[in-house]
This record gives structure tokens, sequence and C-alpha cells, in this order.
């Protein structure tokens, strides 16, 4: 019986997880999470506005057992692909313990590496974003409370989780501000240190939308230092804040560079063979691969299918689910009336093209919230098998 370890319970792990306890028999699953429950990513600026909720999001493992999925709670500090062993710490026991594997996927996700800003270490307190469940919550709670001032958002080189996420900051934070009667008392700036905001298929759109909105964009600017109240581009300039929502730069973390697989991405051989270039037995899926693409669920979904069809072909199973790198995708752009009722814009990617295929709906409309809404609880209840109680 092969024992099948996948780091990372997230919508990566949790799509090898559930595609290979379906078609696999005979085979021992195990998911190793750092966390006892997953968060979700795509609705979490919603939580700014009130317009989602915690619960909705959040998701336990409990259920999945019943997969015949087991779900081990630790957190990995090291792999040995020679020897085919995973090593994970309890932190609330102090104790160690080593799992071997006949197959290892790798969907841990990303981190968030502040190291190369200068000030970083020390005013990292200053700065938060909507990339989880308590920086998201402080954010709320400064752009609800302030009174006056700058609020400054910074989207770093792509490719970084969630393409738009800056983007519906920015317009989140001007629907909340226009909400509280304060807007006229606020400059908005977002920094982006891309040509263009992300995804570039909608940056047109965007620019238009900021323009009402009197938000201010600064492109191909990336941030090099923070203090108190102030970032520096590298281009020198100087731009003071009293709310900063700024996503730093992304990479996998520490265990996978030390591993040699790869920095900041994990190395693949391609989109579709997603085993590491030195490993059959180890496989990377979700944002931790190298992938010509943007980081986001579906792509992670994605790849999670193809994972599991490469694990399946090496089992000598032909049966396999039937997948492609294309997607439909929806923005958040927030209300420039000031009502907390998001309105979104809908795009499309179709990677399969070279180059790849893209498409717009340039009016943003409330029923694309709705949209994204259904398929993000599509997933989760899929993958995690159980729906929540409205």
């Amino acid at each position: 019986m092969k024992n099948i370890v996948i780091i990372g319970g997230g919508i990566g792990g949790m799509g090898v997880a559930t595609t290979l306890a379906q078609k696999l028999k005979n085979a021992n699953i195990t998911v190793v999470n750092k966390e006892d429950f997953y968060f979700a990513g795509p609705s979490r600026p919603l939580i700014l506005t009130g317009e989602q909720r915690y619960s909705r999001i959040i998701r336990g493992y409990e259920e999945v057992g019943k997969l015949g999925i087991n779900v081990v709670i630790g957190n990995v500090y090291k792999i040995d692909p020679d020897n085919r062993k995973v090593y994970l710490s309890d932190s609330s026991f102090n104790s160690t313990r080593e799992i071997s594997y006949d197959y290892l996927v790798l969907s841990p996700g990303i981190v968030f590496d502040g190291s190369k800003i200068t000030g970083y270490d020390k005013y990292w307190w200053k700065n938060t974003t909507v990339y989880d469940p308590g920086r998201v919550n402080v954010l709320k709670q400064r752009l609800w409370t302030a009174e006056k001032g700058t609020v400054v958002v910074y989207a770093p080189k792509a490719p970084y989780r969630c393409a738009p996420a800056p983007t519906e900051t920015a317009m989140l934070a001007h629907t909340i501000l226009s909400y509280r009667g304060v807007r006229n008392k606020f400059r908005i700036i977002h920094i982006d240190a891309n040509d263009k905001t992300q995804p570039p298929v909608i940056a047109d759109v965007i620019k238009q939308i900021y323009e009402k909105a009197g938000i201010e964009l600064v492109t191909n600017q990336e941030i090099v230092e923070i203090g108190e109240n102030y970032v520096v581009t590298k281009s020198g300039e100087k731009y003071n804040y009293d709310i900063l929502a700024m996503l730093e730069p992304n990479k996998v973390p520490r265990f996978i560079e030390e591993s040699g697989l790869g920095s900041p991405f994990a190395d693949v051989r391609s989109p579709q063979d997603l085993r590491t270039p030195k490993y059959d037995d180890i496989l990377v899926v979700g944002d931790a691969a190298k992938l010509p693409f943007p980081k986001n669920q579906e792509i992670a979904f994605e790849s999670s299918q193809f994972a599991a069809n490469k694990i399946l072909e090496m089992e000598g199973v032909s049966e396999k689910v039937s997948v492609q790198y294309a997607f439909v995708g929806w923005a958040y752009v927030g209300n420039l009336e000031g009502k907390l009722e998001t309105y979104s814009l809908q795009f499309q990617l179709d990677l399969t093209k070279q180059p790849p295929a893209a498409a717009k709906d340039p009016v943003m409309k409330r029923e694309y919230t709705l949209q994204k809404d259904n398929w993000e609880q599509a997933y989760l209840s899929r993958l995690f098998n159980y729906k929540v109680i409205e």
C-alpha cells in the first residue's frame, strides 16, 4: 500500500487528496497542515466591509475522514527527499515526528517575505493586508476608526497570491471611507511594482474606476524601505501613510528552499508534469509551484488535478480527471457610491493557448460578486466534504 503525503491542506492539497481518495485504491493518504482549519482566500477582502463572515469561509478537516483521508496537524520544518521522509513539529507539546512517503506532494502555499525591505524588521506591525485572519481584521479596524490620513496599498512584483487583491483592498477602502462620510479626508495611494495593476486583462478598467474613485496609482515602483509613517520606493520617492496595506513579496517556505527544490518558488518539469526535476516522487502544486501563470485558487486546483493524474499514471491507473488551465475570475471593485454592496468585474483566462487568451466584461456588476461567492462555496463544500449552515 502506497503512502501519499501531502503538505498543505488548502485548495491545492485537498484537491490532490480528494481526487486520489476517489481514484486510487490501496493508498494511505495523509495531509499535513500547520493548523486544524483552512481559511479560504478569494472573499477575504469582503470581511473589511462586513459582507463576508469568518464562519462561511473557514473549514475544519473533520469530515474529510469519511473520504479516507488522514489529517495530521503539525509544522513541517524539514524534508529529506533522498530518504523519503518528512519531519514535523508540534509546538504545543514540544514534540517532533517523522513521516515516510512513497509520493510527496508539496502544496504549502507561500510565505510573505519582507526581509529585503529596509526597516521591515522594526515596523512590520504597522503593515496589514487581507491575506490572513489577524491582519485583515486589523486592517478592518483601522479603516473603520481612522478619521483622516493617507492609505497606502502596495502590490509587489508578480507573481503573487491573488492578483487583484491589492486593487480590491484599495477599492474597498474607498467604499468604507465613503460609507463613513470621511472619504474627502483621506488620500488612497496604490503603489504597484508592476507596469499595470494585476491581472493585466482588467488593468484598463481598473484605471478608469480609480479615476472615478480618486485613487492615486503609481506603477513600476517597488517599496524598498518602511518607516513608522512612511515608505520609500526604489526610485527614491517617499510616501507618508497612516494606514499601510502592503503585500510583501511571496516565496516558498524555508524547508523547500533548504531541500534544494527551488527558490523563490519550487521548480517543476512543466505545468502538466508537476514533478520536481530531480525527484519523480515529489510533486508541487498551487502557489508554491514555479508556474508561468497567476497564483490563485483556480490555478491551485487545476494544478492539483494535473498532479493527481501524474500519480495515477505512475501507479498504472488509466482513468484520469479532465483538467486544463482555463478559468473565469472575478475582482471586487467595491462600490463607488459608498454603499456596503460590493460590485465586481469578471474576466477570463485561457492559458492553454499561446499567447494566453484573455477576455473581460468591462461593466462592474453586483451579480458577479454573488457568482464569486457561489464558486468559492462550491469548492469548499467539495474539498472539505460539508456545507456551512447559513
